[in-house]
């Protein structure tokens, strides 16, 4: 098992390397003798990079959007293409709304459902994430993307047993609050900005998934909650493709429950205050 991520991008790519510049304790980009530039990513838990690879080639599957090509993969070490980035254009940004509505409507097999051959047991960035599957939306959601975190951030601490009762609450609710019945989508998952990269066109990229089926207002949600750049030009290429149904503004909060309730979870207290805020205003 290689080592080094100089060892594993030539490991998985067949070209040795040439130089390291390390991005994170996790990411380091090389470059290969090639002259060709590669992402490897090191993965604490041999889960992850199974997670990320299925995920990515899922996402590819749909041949709807853009994903690194995978180089191959251990359960320590992931080599994808590097993505040269530029900036995000109104154009491009209406083009990806466009492109993520194909995304979704590719569908999946269930709520909750796994990329093929992914693992159940899984993770949103640092935090794990189950991939169980679901007759419907609202219990799923409920059950697998709300209701753990909530458990987890009560028992560390960071979210008082007042608050926690604010979010069961719309849990409870969540039947009346979900909208019109919809199958399940096919979602990258973790779709916050810096998981959309812009290239030198102005094209978008998808890297960092935690794909699973789920419903598709969950993705532009929180592409919302962290601030995608063009947001309106993503959203009305999107609606050009596939409609979205009536109240979806009121219920961005509510799909924003599961990544702010993650976040409370890795870092802290701050997070916690604005996932109660989020239940609230389905409350009213």
């Amino acid at each position: 098992m290689p080592a080094t991520p100089s060892a594993a991008a030539a490991r998985f790519t067949g070209s040795p390397a040439a130089g390291e510049h390390h991005l994170s304790r996790h990411l380091t980009e090389v470059t290969l003798a090639d002259g060709r530039v590669v992402m490897v990513k090191h993965a604490d838990d041999p889960g992850a990079a199974r997670a990320e690879v299925t995920g990515l080639k899922w996402l590819a599957a749909a041949d709807a959007t853009r994903v690194p090509t995978v180089h191959g993969h251990d359960d320590t070490w992931l080599v994808t293409d590097r993505v040269t980035t530029g900036r995000a254009t109104p154009e491009g940004a209406e083009r990806f709304g466009r492109e993520l509505a194909a995304l979704h409507a590719a569908g999946a097999p269930a709520f909750g459902a796994p990329p093929p051959d992914g693992p159940a047991e899984a993770y949103i960035g640092l935090a794990p994430m189950r991939n169980v599957p679901g007759d419907d939306w609202p219990s799923w959601f409920a059950e697998q993307r709300v209701l753990p975190y909530v458990r987890r951030a009560v028992d560390d601490g960071t979210l008082r047993p007042d608050e926690a009762r604010t979010i069961e609450r719309v849990c409870a609710l969540l039947p009346d609050l979900a909208g019109p019945a919809e199958p399940p989508a096919r979602l990258h998952g973790d779709l916050w900005n810096g998981n959309v990269l812009w290239d030198t066109d102005g094209a978008a990229w998808l890297i960092d998934p935690a794909a699973h089926g789920g419903h598709r207002e969950s993705d532009l949600a929180m592409l919302d909650l962290f601030g995608a750049p063009h947001l309106d030009r993503i959203l009305a290429g999107y609606q050009e493709v596939a409609p979205l149904a009536d109240g979806r503004r009121e219920r961005v909060p509510l799909h924003q429950l599961f990544p702010l309730l993650v976040h409370t979870v890795l870092f802290g207290r701050g997070y916690a205050e604005q996932a109660v805020a989020a239940a609230r205003t389905q409350l009213t």
